[in-house]
Protein backbone atom coordinates (compact mmCIF):
# COMPACT_ATOMS: atom_id res chain seq x y z
CA UNK A 1 0.00 0.00 0.00
CA UNK A 2 1.40 3.41 -0.96
CA UNK A 3 1.90 6.29 1.49
CA UNK A 4 -0.92 8.20 -0.20
CA UNK A 5 -3.36 5.33 0.31
CA UNK A 6 -2.30 5.03 3.97
CA UNK A 7 -2.95 8.75 4.49
CA UNK A 8 -6.42 8.40 2.97
CA UNK A 9 -7.25 5.46 5.26
CA UNK A 10 -5.91 7.34 8.27
CA UNK A 11 -8.11 10.31 7.38
CA UNK A 12 -11.18 8.06 7.18
CA UNK A 13 -10.37 6.53 10.58
CA UNK A 14 -9.95 9.93 12.22
CA UNK A 15 -13.18 11.14 10.63
CA UNK A 16 -15.05 8.11 11.95
CA UNK A 17 -13.80 8.71 15.48
CA UNK A 18 -14.58 12.41 15.30
CA UNK A 19 -18.12 11.95 14.06
CA UNK A 20 -18.64 9.09 16.49
CA UNK A 21 -18.75 11.47 19.45
CA UNK A 22 -21.74 13.38 18.09
CA UNK A 23 -24.42 14.13 20.71
CA UNK A 24 -27.23 11.64 21.15
CA UNK A 25 -30.39 12.24 19.15
CA UNK A 26 -33.48 10.29 18.26
CA UNK A 27 -32.65 8.62 14.96
CA UNK A 28 -34.28 6.35 12.43
CA UNK A 29 -32.84 3.21 14.05
CA UNK A 30 -35.60 1.69 16.15
CA UNK A 31 -34.90 2.61 19.76
CA UNK A 32 -35.24 0.52 22.92
CA UNK A 33 -38.84 -0.14 23.93
CA UNK A 34 -40.42 0.53 20.54
CA UNK A 35 -40.91 -3.18 19.71
CA UNK A 36 -42.46 -5.91 21.91
CA UNK A 37 -40.09 -8.62 23.10
CA UNK A 38 -41.56 -11.26 20.82
CA UNK A 39 -40.97 -9.14 17.73
CA UNK A 40 -37.41 -8.36 18.84
CA UNK A 41 -36.69 -12.08 19.10
CA UNK A 42 -38.42 -12.86 15.79
CA UNK A 43 -36.41 -10.27 13.84
CA UNK A 44 -33.22 -11.50 15.48
CA UNK A 45 -33.92 -15.10 14.51
CA UNK A 46 -34.77 -14.02 10.95
CA UNK A 47 -31.32 -12.41 10.69
CA UNK A 48 -29.39 -15.54 11.73
CA UNK A 49 -29.11 -17.31 8.33
CA UNK A 50 -28.01 -14.07 6.64
CA UNK A 51 -25.40 -13.43 9.32
CA UNK A 52 -24.10 -17.00 9.03
CA UNK A 53 -23.81 -16.60 5.26
CA UNK A 54 -22.04 -13.27 5.78
CA UNK A 55 -19.54 -14.76 8.22
CA UNK A 56 -18.64 -17.56 5.82
CA UNK A 57 -18.43 -15.12 2.89
CA UNK A 58 -16.03 -12.81 4.72
CA UNK A 59 -13.92 -15.70 5.98
CA UNK A 60 -13.61 -17.14 2.49
CA UNK A 61 -12.76 -13.75 0.98
CA UNK A 62 -10.00 -13.05 3.50
CA UNK A 63 -8.59 -16.57 3.34
CA UNK A 64 -8.26 -16.40 -0.43
CA UNK A 65 -7.37 -12.69 -0.79
CA UNK A 66 -5.88 -11.30 2.39
CA UNK A 67 -5.06 -7.99 0.70
CA UNK A 68 -8.79 -7.15 0.65
CA UNK A 69 -8.97 -6.66 4.42
CA UNK A 70 -8.24 -2.93 4.08
CA UNK A 71 -10.99 -2.43 1.50
CA UNK A 72 -13.42 -4.44 3.61
CA UNK A 73 -12.56 -2.40 6.70
CA UNK A 74 -13.01 0.82 4.74
CA UNK A 75 -16.49 -0.32 3.66
CA UNK A 76 -17.40 -0.90 7.30
CA UNK A 77 -15.95 2.48 8.35
CA UNK A 78 -18.00 4.17 5.64
CA UNK A 79 -21.19 2.58 7.00
CA UNK A 80 -20.32 3.73 10.52
CA UNK A 81 -19.49 7.30 9.53
CA UNK A 82 -22.34 8.00 7.15
CA UNK A 83 -25.03 6.31 9.28
CA UNK A 84 -23.90 8.28 12.35
CA UNK A 85 -24.72 11.59 10.67
CA UNK A 86 -28.24 12.29 11.92
CA UNK A 87 -30.14 14.96 10.01
CA UNK A 88 -33.11 16.70 11.73
CA UNK A 89 -36.41 15.97 10.00
CA UNK A 90 -39.16 18.54 9.44
CA UNK A 91 -41.45 16.13 11.27
CA UNK A 92 -39.53 16.49 14.53
CA UNK A 93 -37.50 13.27 14.27
CA UNK A 94 -34.21 12.52 12.52
CA UNK A 95 -33.07 10.70 9.39
CA UNK A 96 -29.69 9.42 8.25
CA UNK A 97 -28.01 7.68 5.34
CA UNK A 98 -27.00 4.01 5.58
CA UNK A 99 -23.80 3.58 3.55
CA UNK A 100 -24.41 -0.12 2.96
CA UNK A 101 -24.69 0.14 -0.83
CA UNK A 102 -20.93 0.51 -1.27
CA UNK A 103 -20.08 -2.70 0.56
CA UNK A 104 -22.88 -4.61 -1.20
CA UNK A 105 -21.56 -3.56 -4.61
CA UNK A 106 -17.97 -4.48 -3.77
CA UNK A 107 -18.34 -7.61 -1.60
CA UNK A 108 -21.96 -8.72 -1.98
CA UNK A 109 -24.87 -8.31 0.46
CA UNK A 110 -24.00 -11.23 2.74
CA UNK A 111 -20.73 -9.68 3.85
CA UNK A 112 -22.48 -6.39 4.57
CA UNK A 113 -24.82 -8.10 7.04
CA UNK A 114 -21.81 -8.67 9.32
CA UNK A 115 -20.41 -5.18 8.76
CA UNK A 116 -23.81 -3.65 9.48
CA UNK A 117 -24.29 -5.68 12.65
CA UNK A 118 -20.92 -4.54 13.98
CA UNK A 119 -21.75 -0.91 13.20
CA UNK A 120 -25.17 -1.16 14.85
CA UNK A 121 -23.66 -2.69 17.99
CA UNK A 122 -21.10 0.11 18.29
CA UNK A 123 -23.74 2.77 17.67
CA UNK A 124 -26.12 1.27 20.24
CA UNK A 125 -23.41 0.96 22.90
CA UNK A 126 -21.43 4.15 22.29
CA UNK A 127 -23.84 6.62 20.70
CA UNK A 128 -27.25 5.60 22.02
CA UNK A 129 -28.27 5.21 18.39
CA UNK A 130 -30.77 2.35 18.14
CA UNK A 131 -30.84 -0.29 20.88
CA UNK A 132 -29.69 -3.73 21.92
CA UNK A 133 -33.16 -5.29 22.15
CA UNK A 134 -34.01 -3.94 18.68
CA UNK A 135 -30.66 -4.92 17.14
CA UNK A 136 -32.32 -7.71 15.15
CA UNK A 137 -34.92 -5.45 13.57
CA UNK A 138 -32.35 -2.75 12.79
CA UNK A 139 -29.94 -5.32 11.35
CA UNK A 140 -32.61 -6.73 9.07
CA UNK A 141 -33.64 -3.34 7.68
CA UNK A 142 -30.23 -1.67 7.35
CA UNK A 143 -27.76 -4.55 7.00
CA UNK A 144 -29.85 -7.14 5.12
CA UNK A 145 -32.82 -5.71 3.20
CA UNK A 146 -31.07 -2.55 1.97
CA UNK A 147 -27.83 -4.25 0.86
CA UNK A 148 -29.64 -7.07 -0.97
CA UNK A 149 -31.69 -4.52 -2.91
CA UNK A 150 -28.56 -2.48 -3.70
CA UNK A 151 -26.76 -5.58 -4.91
CA UNK A 152 -29.71 -6.70 -7.03
CA UNK A 153 -30.15 -3.29 -8.64
CA UNK A 154 -26.44 -3.04 -9.40
CA UNK A 155 -26.43 -6.47 -11.09
CA UNK A 156 -29.58 -5.58 -13.03
CA UNK A 157 -28.03 -2.34 -14.26
CA UNK A 158 -24.93 -4.27 -15.36
CA UNK A 159 -27.05 -6.72 -17.35
CA UNK A 160 -29.03 -3.90 -18.94
CA UNK A 161 -25.76 -2.15 -19.91
CA UNK A 162 -26.64 0.90 -17.82
CA UNK A 163 -23.79 3.36 -17.32
CA UNK A 164 -21.63 2.05 -14.45
CA UNK A 165 -21.83 5.20 -12.35
CA UNK A 166 -25.56 5.53 -12.91
CA UNK A 167 -25.96 1.93 -11.75
CA UNK A 168 -23.93 2.60 -8.60
CA UNK A 169 -26.01 5.70 -7.88
CA UNK A 170 -29.30 3.83 -8.27
CA UNK A 171 -28.09 0.88 -6.19
CA UNK A 172 -26.99 3.07 -3.26
CA UNK A 173 -29.97 5.43 -3.36
CA UNK A 174 -32.67 2.77 -3.69
CA UNK A 175 -31.02 0.53 -1.11
CA UNK A 176 -31.18 3.47 1.31
CA UNK A 177 -34.88 4.01 0.61
CA UNK A 178 -35.71 0.32 0.98
CA UNK A 179 -34.06 0.32 4.42
CA UNK A 180 -36.51 2.94 5.60
CA UNK A 181 -39.48 1.30 3.94
CA UNK A 182 -38.69 -1.89 5.89
CA UNK A 183 -38.24 0.09 9.11
CA UNK A 184 -41.62 1.75 8.54
CA UNK A 185 -43.16 -1.68 7.99
CA UNK A 186 -41.58 -3.00 11.21
CA UNK A 187 -43.06 -0.11 13.16
CA UNK A 188 -46.47 -0.28 11.47
CA UNK A 189 -46.88 -3.96 12.34
CA UNK A 190 -46.88 -3.19 16.07
CA UNK A 191 -48.11 0.41 16.22
CA UNK A 192 -51.46 0.33 14.44
CA UNK A 193 -53.90 0.22 17.36
CA UNK A 194 -55.78 3.34 16.25
CA UNK A 195 -55.67 2.63 12.51
CA UNK A 196 -55.31 -0.11 9.93
CA UNK A 197 -51.89 -1.54 9.07
CA UNK A 198 -51.92 0.30 5.74
CA UNK A 199 -52.69 3.64 7.39
CA UNK A 200 -49.95 3.10 9.97
CA UNK A 201 -47.46 2.18 7.25
CA UNK A 202 -48.26 5.33 5.28
CA UNK A 203 -47.91 7.39 8.45
CA UNK A 204 -44.44 6.06 9.22
CA UNK A 205 -43.32 6.41 5.59
CA UNK A 206 -44.58 9.99 5.53
CA UNK A 207 -42.70 10.90 8.71
CA UNK A 208 -39.29 10.41 7.09
CA UNK A 209 -40.01 11.05 3.40
CA UNK A 210 -39.22 14.82 3.43
CA UNK A 211 -35.64 14.22 4.53
CA UNK A 212 -34.99 10.60 3.54
CA UNK A 213 -35.58 11.02 -0.19
CA UNK A 214 -32.99 13.81 -0.62
CA UNK A 215 -30.62 11.92 1.72
CA UNK A 216 -30.90 8.85 -0.52
CA UNK A 217 -29.94 10.99 -3.52
CA UNK A 218 -26.97 12.40 -1.61
CA UNK A 219 -25.89 8.91 -0.56
CA UNK A 220 -26.00 7.78 -4.17
CA UNK A 221 -23.77 10.67 -5.22
CA UNK A 222 -21.30 10.12 -2.36
CA UNK A 223 -21.07 6.41 -3.17
CA UNK A 224 -20.27 7.19 -6.82
CA UNK A 225 -17.54 9.62 -5.76
CA UNK A 226 -15.98 7.07 -3.39
CA UNK A 227 -15.95 4.41 -6.10
CA UNK A 228 -14.27 6.89 -8.44
CA UNK A 229 -11.61 7.46 -5.78
CA UNK A 230 -11.13 3.72 -5.29
CA UNK A 231 -10.69 3.28 -9.03
CA UNK A 232 -7.76 5.67 -8.76
CA UNK A 233 -6.13 4.57 -5.50
CA UNK A 234 -7.19 0.93 -5.06
CA UNK A 235 -7.00 -0.57 -8.54
CA UNK A 236 -5.27 -3.81 -7.45
CA UNK A 237 -7.98 -4.54 -4.87
CA UNK A 238 -10.81 -3.74 -7.29
CA UNK A 239 -9.24 -5.97 -9.91
CA UNK A 240 -8.94 -8.76 -7.34
CA UNK A 241 -12.68 -8.72 -6.65
CA UNK A 242 -13.45 -8.35 -10.37
CA UNK A 243 -15.04 -4.91 -10.05
CA UNK A 244 -12.97 -3.14 -12.71
CA UNK A 245 -13.18 -6.12 -15.02
CA UNK A 246 -16.98 -6.12 -14.68
CA UNK A 247 -17.11 -2.44 -15.46
CA UNK A 248 -15.22 -2.95 -18.68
Amino acid sequence: MSKKEKRILAFLAVTALTLGVAPRAEAMHIMEGYLPGGYCIAWGVLCLPFLAAGFFAIRKTLQERRNLITLLAMSGAFIFVISSLKIPSVTGSCSHMTGTGLGAILFGPSAVSILGLIVLLFQALLLGHGGLTTIGANTFSMAIAGPFVSWGIYLLCQKLKVNKRAGIFLAAALGDLVTYCVTALQMAVVHNADSTFGEALIKFLTVFAPTQIPLAVIEGIITVLIVMGLETYAKPELKTIGFLKEAK
